[in-house]
């Protein structure tokens, strides 16, 4: 019997996507639930698993096609047999029985294991990423680029450009060498890079600084660390801080929390934080849902949850849409200031910087604190820049004093 591969539902107003990379070619044995292809649209990476065993018979779309909802591009016969595969040599079918413990299954994820058992490696060699050492796909994929990397060495010089996955890299090239090399930018790429344009044409965009002494939170964080992590099994972070003090922040001045439609102000009575973060496909913002009602550790299980679907690819539209607020940290790269741009439709954005420690007046003394900058840009369409100033206001009171967190105040 032959199966239709198709394309799977794409995320609400996702109309087309590209097909990425094919995981098996015609002809191949394929598992059930085993990862046939990815498909990328501007949002999230769809993995498109066999429906059932059988022999993958026809390709009908090519890596990077253009493709719709629904629309076939490959057909699965049931019915077909496997050829039979040649007689291995003892260091492969070793290789191969060591890949199939039955204690490495459950530690290595799907798209892994097929990489691995395609290309006979052993997961023992391999660095686990992943959460609790879980074996991801990015994992075996550093693993082979290391691999190819020491079998044909090249001398690495201070002339060299690092390489990059997003940008068009000079890899082993010499500057003096003038190399070009042109890519296509990534649909997530571009979406970024059209929603980053639109925001700035469609928004009157402005942002306030302030600065915030970190000592209390540092000192509360270094006192508690040990205990935190033993009651909740997770580790006292500083976003969980920010979250909740934006939180409260947004209950006091419930227009940063709003939106702008046609012309009308959304105003939402709840708080659905983003927070920005770097993937290996590039910018991606999961949404904290409701984190007005989280804990602290609620929110750094949810943060470090979040983190590990956006490394693995493995994030979904329901994780990455809506949002009401959003938080950027430039400070994990080093940042010291900047001016962050806002994710439409929301109407601003809180942006984390270094913490350096620098001199500070406090009582006629000079003494040295550890000192953040905070920068707030919002849509002065609907936020007056005192309400601007007073929510950041709000945030480093409460950041500065943690116990107001506490009472409420």
């Amino acid at each position: 019997m032959k199966i239709e591969i198709r394309v799977p539902k794409l995320p609400e107003s996702v109309t087309d996507a590209v097909l990425l990379k094919w995981h098996k070619k015609e002809g191949d044995t394929i598992k059930r639930n085993e990862s046939l292809v990815d498909i990328e649209t501007d949002k999230v990476v769809l993995e498109v698993p066999a429906p059932d065993d059988g022999v993958l018979q026809q390709i009908k779309a090519q890596e990077g096609a253009d493709v719709c909802e629904d629309e076939l591009i490959a057909l699965l016969d049931t019915q077909l047999t496997a050829q039979p595969e040649p007689i291995k040599t003892a260091p492969e079918a070793e290789t191969i029985q060591e890949a199939k413990k039955t204690s490495l299954p459950s530690r290595i994820s799907p798209a892994a294991m097929s990489l691995i058992e395609k290309n006979r490696l052993d997961p023992e060699k391999i660095e686990a990423t992943g959460n609790r050492g879980h074996i991801i796909k990015e994992d075996v994929l550093n693993y082979l680029k290391k691999q190819k990397t020491e079998a044909t060495p090249v001398p690495q010089t201070a002339e060299e450009k690092s390489p990059s996955t997003e940008e068009a890299s000079l890899t082993n090239q010499k500057f003096s060498e003038r190399a070009e090399k042109r890519v296509p930018m990534t649909r997530l790429r571009a979406r970024i890079a059209e929603r980053l344009v639109e925001a700035q044409q469609n928004a009157a965009m402005l942002t306030t600084f302030n600065e915030v002494n970190m000592q209390r939170i540092m000192s509360l964080r270094q006192e508690y660390k040990e205990p935190f992590e033993k009651e909740h099994g997770i580790k006292l972070g500083f976003m969980s801080f920010f979250v909740k003090a934006c939180t409260a922040a947004l209950k006091q001045y419930p227009v940063i929390n709003a939106s702008v439609d046609a012309q009308e102000i959304i105003y939402h009575n709840y708080s659905d934080i983003g927070i920005a973060v770097s993937s290996p496909r590039g910018l991606v913002v999961p949404v904290l849902r409701n984190a007005e009602t989280m804990s602290l550790a609620e929110i750094e299980k949810n943060i470090n949850g979040l983190a590990i679907k956006s490394r693995e690819g493995a994030l979904t539209m329901d994780d990455l849409s809506g949002g009401t607020f959003t938080i950027t940290n430039g400070g994990v790269f080093g940042s010291l200031m900047s001016t962050p741009i806002i994710n439409p439709p929301q109407s601003a954005i809180l942006g984390m910087h270094k913490i350096q420690e620098r001199p500070m007046a406090e009582n006629g003394e000079v003494v040295i604190r550890p000192m953040m900058y905070l920068a707030l840009s919002y849509d002065h369409r609907i936020i007056d820049g005192r309400d601007a100033v007073q929510f950041l206001v709000s945030v480093k009171a409460s950041l500065e004093d943690p116990t107001r967190l506490l009472l409420e105040v």
